[in-house]
């Protein structure tokens, strides 16, 4: 039984052709690779919000969790209402609207109507740029855009994205609510949750190769934020002692989450998907901890302090280990030892 109501021909009859393309672009901004960059980008640069941005990072990966196991157990096909013919297109635009128009998998309900509400809502709710009025305003002109174009485009119904911005909704409201009973430390839940949704969808969906790499993401970057508070902590204590705890809590953590991925790294072949995993999980670790070591003085100090003693330690191995040191030290013993030799006879005479 279908789910249509009829909905794609009064859409996509007053879209012309040469449109096709603008409304894929559209669709971009509702697809992964959008929302991760415009995220991980929040995350990098705009250190005054990156606890809000590390919280929406963990959604995000809560969320794609989420959608993939909602698809395997809805397992719905997508309508196959292509907005266009590709053939008709000029050749020049046939690969980009082939690369943002089409769409593959199961279509219900759609995960670019809850993604871009997970991520755009959050983002509203957690930013300070201009009024939250504004934000909220921004954000729902953005999902509906967002939503219009997938349907526009022939590849949803429109009752996928309307429960794909229920669902994220929903999924929001849940988790804001969680996140109240917690008075710290925010992002440890986020992600935390997005490992416990990622390994729910390893369970159902099966052992796909983006199944693995989503948990091998949440767990390293569950593991690269506990060393980020771990590090904000060690910094924050006046005493030694005050330290012992959250460097043991944080540190088992941290390797309670990257030890399996350097484990499938380690175990498995370079190609394997578990590998795979691992190893995009790892990447996403150094990402969550690079920025705040660049953005910490007291991080910096210590690293330069670090770096410096480790550099003067290579040179001092370098030295110790050149033939011409050996040459010097050789020459020099036996000359002492000559002088002891002498000494030793002169008292002893």
């Amino acid at each position: 039984m279908s789910r249509g109501i009829g909905e794609f021909g009064p859409l996509q009859d007053v879209i012309p052709e040469w449109a096709a393309v603008l409304v894929a672009l559209v669709t971009q901004l509702g697809d992964v690779w959008f929302l991760s960059l415009l995220v991980g980008a929040i995350y990098w640069f705009d250190s005054a919000s990156r606890e809000d941005a590390a919280v929406i990072m963990g959604w995000t990966f809560a969320g794609l969790a989420l959608i993939s196991t909602l698809k395997h157990v809805f397992a719905l096909p997508r309508p196959g209402q292509p907005l266009v013919r590709i053939e008709t297109l000029p050749w020049v635009m046939q690969p980009l609207y082939e690369s943002t128009a089409m769409a593959s998998g199961y279509g219900f309900p759609s995960g670019h109507a809850l993604m871009t509400t997970i991520v755009y809502l959050s983002l509203a709710r957690r930013l300070s740029i201009s009024t939250r009025r504004r934000r909220v305003v921004g954000a729902a002109l953005l999902i509906a855009a967002v939503c219009v174009s997938r349907v526009v485009l022939g590849v949803h119904y429109l009752v996928d994205v309307t429960a794909g911005v229920a669902i994220g909704v929903a999924f929001l409201a849940v988790v804001e609510r969680l996140l109240t009973r917690v008075s710290t430390d925010h992002g440890t839940v986020a992600f935390g949750l997005a490992i416990a949704i990622s390994a729910i969808n390893l369970v159902v969906g099966g052992i796909d190769a983006g199944d693995i790499s989503l948990l091998g993401a949440s767990l390293g970057a569950f593991g690269g934020w506990q060393l980020v508070v771990l590090g904000q902590r060690l910094f924050a204590v006046d005493r030694p002692s005050k330290a012992a705890r959250p460097l043991l809590r944080r540190g088992v953590l941290a390797a309670g989450a990257l030890s399996p991925l350097l484990i499938a790294v380690d175990e498995y072949h370079l190609f394997s998907r578990p590998a795979r995993g691992g190893a995009f999980g790892l990447v996403l670790a150094l990402f969550v901890t690079i920025p705040v070591l660049r953005h910490s003085e007291r991080a910096t100090r210590v690293w330069t302090a670090l770096v410096f003693w480790a550099t003067m330690a290579i040179h001092g191995l370098r030295f110790l280990l050149s033939p011409s040191t050996w040459r010097r030290a050789t020459i020099l013993g036996r000359r002492y030892t000559v002088r002891v030799h002498r000494w030793i006879r002169t008292r002893l005479g």
